[in-house]
């Protein structure tokens, strides 16, 4: 969005720059237009011959009169009309006069206008090189300063890139020296004989990193809590249900909430020791071991989340066998764990883990589970990567429909392979 706003900038900028351009380029045209502009004296012969048959017509006529009768009567009129005659003589005399002086002013004042608008052309003539040169000197200076600004810039981005790693790595440090003092904490409040104290204070604070490493990575509690709730549901009619490596207990935590008898195994003995201080049932030990230990039959779910990835093939073999055992009729058996099929959850999920054994792709999983004796193994996709991560389709404008849907289906394609959901959970029947 942020390069689809500059590039209107863009080009909104260089639509004004070419109107500007046009409006500077009839300005010097219309300069043009006026410096070429003839004199009122320079429009044609007619105007100076008008100007002379004016001042000649403008004396008054002579007397005039003859001998006789009609010579009398005539001197008798032309004596009557002489004050008119001169009064209009006076005035034609003034009226020529008036428009000699205005045709003088005029054409002064016309050359003058020609030779301000020559003198604006010469000026623009000159300054426009001027102006393209300083603009040539900014263009060509503008990269070199905003490279040093971007480098300046660059520098403290990098500064800061340091301080936070360092604040990240102490963060880090700070939360796994935490869960180890709150380990040996518990630990010894367990009460237990100086030997097994000090030995379950140091198994606690062995295994408190790897509870930091999931605290930071797998979510906080109450996410974890959110992502398992649908379970409830699944697992309801089915106790008692064991939750196998319940880890901090956050799904025993939904199933006491919903009345239903569950109880958990945990090898990590920092995350056992936090469930019994919640008042869970959870045991510390080897998982198959525990399910090993279970009477035929006598279960009626059990689960495991994010637990089989961590399993070499042998002990992967040796819990679905012993799910199977230990499981009643119509019992339910739930592994949920990295899916792998997808190139984010394998790149960004499963890889960050170093206890992770080796991925599990789904088919993989249901195999193993059918070949173990389960009926009506089923998948379920879980943990949805959001639309804005993923390619986003090709809009329809602009291309030719054909072109857009062979895109279009291409980017589906991708998605499906690159972010298919992070994880899945194998659901089968005893």
């Amino acid at each position: 969005m942020a390069d689809a706003k500059l590039i209107a900038e863009l080009e909104a900028l260089r639509l004004r720059l070419e109107d500007e351009e046009a409006s500077y380029a009839q300005a010097l045209a219309e300069l043009d237009r006026m410096a070429g502009a003839p004199l009122p004296d320079e429009t044609g012969p007619e105007v100076r011959e008008l100007l002379q048959q004016l001042n000649q017509l403008h004396a008054p006529p002579e007397a005039r009169g003859g001998g006789g009768l009609g010579g009398a009567l005539e001197r008798r009129a032309w004596s009557a009309l002489l004050p008119a005659v001169e009064h209009q003589a006076r005035f034609n005399a003034v009226l020529v006069r008036l428009l000699n002086a205005q045709l003088e002013h005029a054409s002064r004042y016309h050359a003058r206008l020609r030779e301000l608008s020559e003198a604006i052309v010469r000026y623009a003539q000159r300054v426009e090189p001027v102006v393209d040169a300083r603009d040539d000197m900014r263009v060509a200076r503008t990269p070199s300063e905003t490279s040093q600004v971007l480098e300046a810039f660059g520098r403290r981005i990098d500064a800061m890139g340091e301080r936070l790693s360092g604040l990240l790595a102490l963060r880090d440090r700070v939360e796994a020296v935490s869960e180890e003092l709150r380990a040996l904490r518990e630990g010894l409040a367990a009460g237990a004989p100086a030997p097994e104290t000090a030995r379950a204070a140091l198994r606690s604070a062995a295994d408190s990193a790897y509870t930091a490493f999931e605290n930071r990575f797998r979510g906080s509690r109450d996410e974890v809590r959110r992502r398992q709730a649908d379970y409830v549901g699944l697992l309801k009619g089915h106790a008692p249900v064991v939750d196998l490596g319940c880890g901090r207990g956050e799904l025993l935590d939904l199933l006491r909430a919903a009345g239903i008898e569950a109880r958990g195994v945990e090898g990590n003995a920092n995350a056992a020791q936090e469930c019994r201080a919640k008042g869970l049932d959870v045991a510390h030990g080897d998982l198959v071991a525990f399910l090993e230990q279970q009477e035929p039959g006598r279960l009626g779910a059990v689960f495991a989340a994010q637990v089989a990835e961590h399993l070499a093939p042998p002990a992967l073999q040796g819990l679905l066998a012993a799910a199977h055992r230990a499981l009643a009729t119509d019992g339910l058996l739930v592994l949920e764990t990295v899916n792998v099929a997808s190139a984010l959850g394998f790149f960004d999920v499963y890889i960050r883990d170093l206890t992770h054994e080796r991925p599990l792709h789904p088919e993989t999983l249901r195999f193993m589970a059918a070949a173990a004796g389960f009926s009506e193994v089923r998948l379920e996709l879980r943990s949805p990567v959001p639309d804005d991560v993923k390619l986003h389709l090709v809009p329809t404008g602009g291309l030719p429909p054909p072109v857009v849907k062979a895109l279009n289906e291409n980017v589906a394609r991708l998605n499906a392979l690159l972010f298919a959901p992070l994880d899945y959970a194998l659901i089968g029947r005893r």
